[in-house]
């Protein structure tokens, strides 16, 4: 016991600086250590003991302890995995502990196990125990406990999935929206032209970014051009920081702990973006109701207004669902093409060879969706991108034990969080050959899908949580990489560095530019 105490403070003290030395001088308040310690104390009296019998329940029933580092009281292995890298971190400890199939570690006083390994991942993924998630304070603040996302497994969920796979994701909506992406794609060809002709470079992200928030402001909002505002993008850029940033209370989950530990001020913060959120989509509610043809457009909006009185939502419902497509929309679509263009721009051979098959395949005429099944190639690049450069690493959003149940050999209690990392099981030398070079033609010698039934490679995520927009992002990605590579060649504009980093996706570090000359331009 006296071991124990001994450690145990110790870990106040490194957690005191552990989370006092991240905030800027200027931003701590005067009062903050003081504080933190005296919180700090009193959760060192009962702390220690909650991890130790939660650890203790992972033994019960006769099964196997599942291996994984033991962490110091208090914080856990918060120290060693937090961070832009936290995927590699977690990958290198499973490898540490021989837990590919299932790691345990706590994170502050959260009990965690990892999967890195398609059979615990299916598991995990599929397992009834694990429909719900634990949701973040941020996710919480910004209502999307009120959305697909977050919202608890039950009849309210079931039918928000049902609202909107009919009014936006299903097959028949997709290709009513094709126009659109067609529409927005021609846009962005014609911008990377301005871009060359004002600067002789192409910045990738803004050009990504905003590709991306028009097409999903039109398809949810239906919103066209110059309707899609800068206060818009402005709220969705400030929903990234916010979720993105390190919360420490979320890995203190009581009422009292979670807001003293909000050393960044995200609950607050948040709750004055949701008013700004609320404010901005309760006008485009309130003017669409009031539209002579408000049932005539091809958008989410449109749709969910239209449903029988019976079905219909609240309206506080309807803008968390309609922020929430919005928010995640725009994000992975971005990163995933951003990180592909890095790789053609790096990779001139491959990019020569999609560029081949797209003028044999389709000509001079633009691509559109209908051209994909054959454009095999350009689908193998995208393929490889989301195993090299998988935007959620870790799935985005975690999964939580609703009840005690068995994975593998191991018992993982209620109350548990488990996280699968995708990352970690796409660089498996046991299940691909050179998991570390980029080499698209892997799947023209096996075809492995990923749309989340193998978990080889299930960027999307899998099971009841798999994430339901997976067609539309994917279509989105495929049909934009084409059109880039069928109008121009892509060259570095400075020395491109595939660096990581970790926020609420994993995206480049540093903001991939590009020189971009019209085919059939000689390269200067």
């Amino acid at each position: 016991m006296k071991t124990q105490l001994i450690t145990t403070m110790i870990s106040l003290v490194f957690l005191v600086h552990f989370t006092t030395a991240t905030i800027s001088p200027s931003a701590q308040p005067s009062w903050l250590s003081s504080l933190l310690s005296l919180c700090l104390a009193l959760a060192a009296v009962t702390m220690p003991f909650v991890i130790t019998t939660r650890r203790a329940r992972r033994n019960n029933n006769g099964a196997s302890p599942i291996p994984g580092p033991r962490g110091w009281p208090l914080v856990g292995s918060l120290p060693t995995v937090s961070g832009p890298l936290m995927h590699r971190r977690l990958a290198a400890l499973a490898d540490a502990h021989g837990a590919r199939r299932l790691m345990s570690l706590t994170l502050g006083a959260t009990p965690v196990v990892i999967s890195s390994h398609p059979d615990t991942a299916r598991e995990i993924l599929s397992g009834a125990a694990f429909v719900d998630r634990p949701p973040k304070a941020a996710a919480r603040e910004l209502m999307f406990c009120r959305a697909i996302g977050f919202a608890p497994a039950g009849e309210y969920w079931r039918r928000l999935r049902r609202v909107a796979g009919a009014g936006m994701l299903s097959p028949r909506r997709m290709a009513a929206l094709e126009g659109l992406r067609c529409h927005v794609a021609d846009g962005m060809v014609s911008r990377v032209a301005d871009q060359m002709e004002r600067s002789g470079e192409v910045a990738m992200r803004a050009l990504l970014q905003r590709a991306s928030l028009e097409s999903v402001a039109g398809s949810v909002l239906g919103l066209e051009g110059s309707a899609v505002s800068e206060e818009l993008a402005e709220i969705v850029r400030e929903g990234y920081e916010l979720v993105g940033t390190f919360n420490l209370g979320d890995h203190y989950h009581t009422a009292l702990w979670g807001p003293l530990l909000d050393l960044w001020g995200v609950g607050p913060a948040c709750r004055g973006l949701v008013a700004r959120v609320r404010g901005y989509f309760g006008k485009i509610i309130e003017e669409r109701r009031l539209a002579k043809d408000c049932h005539d457009k091809d958008d989410l909006l449109s749709y969910m207004l239209a449903l029988p009185e019976d079905e219909r939502l609240q309206d506080a419902d309807v803008i968390a669902v309609l922020w929430e497509m919005i928010f995640r929309g725009v994000d992975v679509v971005a990163i995933l093409l951003e990180w592909a263009m890095a790789r053609m721009a790096l990779h001139p051979d491959i990019q020569s060879k999609a560029q081949k098959e797209i003028d044999a395949v389709v000509g001079l005429r633009p691509i559109t969706d209908s051209n994909m099944p054959n454009l095999h190639f350009l689908q193998w690049i995208v393929k490889e991108t989301l195993r090299m450069h998988p935007p959620g690493p870790l799935l985005s959003w975690a999964r939580l034990a609703v009840h005690d149940t068995q994975v593998g050999k191991h018992v993982v209690p209620a109350g548990t969080t488990a996280m699968v990392n995708m990352w970690a099981i796409s660089h498996d030398e046991a299940i691909w050959g050179d998991p570390w070079v980029f080499r698209p033609d892997r799947f023209g010698q096996e075809d492995v899908s990923i749309l989340g039934s193998d978990l080889r490679l299930a960027p999307f995520g899998s099971g009841r949580r798999v994430c339901p927009g997976r067609m539309m992002g994917l279509s989105t990605a495929q049909l934009w990489l084409g059109r880039l590579l069928q109008d121009y060649e892509w060259l570095p504009a400075k020395p491109i560095k595939l660096v990581e980093r970790l926020r609420l996706s994993m995206e480049m570090k540093t903001p991939l530019a590009c020189r971009a000359l019209r085919r059939g331009e000689a390269a200067v």
